[in-house]
């Protein structure tokens, strides 16, 4: 077992998972993956479904876990653009795996993914 943060972990890939844990952690990360930046309604935007709180929720303990950063564009409206730190890009390479896995899938199945490409912003 392995303790972390007070808390019991069974082996690196469930520590791995601590960082990914959830629906929407995984697609924030790749999207800042693969645009950079983002704010928050753009990647509000780009992940239909998610509500704002847990939007909200998920960004801070991405954030808390340094995964993601963010920087203050202006003060009043408050405005953040939110970017991986070298913590989140060293993870790129599960990043890079998910897609061209699910590109595949959905390849093989006969699904055509590029007609939904417009909702990537």
């Amino acid at each position: 077992m392995i303790t972390l943060h007070d808390k019991v972990y069974t082996c690196p890939v469930d520590v791995s998972l601590r960082f990914i844990s959830g629906k929407w952690k995984i697609l924030i990360l790749f999207h800042l993956f693969h645009f950079e930046k983002r704010s928050f309604s753009e990647l509000r935007d780009n992940l239909p479904g998610v509500a704002e709180k847990v939007l909200t929720q998920q960004l801070k303990e991405l954030e808390k876990d340094n995964m993601i950063s963010r920087r203050v564009l202006s003060e009043k409206p408050l405005r953040v653009e939110y970017f991986l730190t070298e913590q989140g890009l060293s993870m790129s390479p599960m990043y890079e795996f998910l897609s061209k896995w699910g590109i595949a899938y959905l390849e093989k199945n006969g699904i055509d993914y590029i007609q939904d490409q417009h909702l990537y912003k």
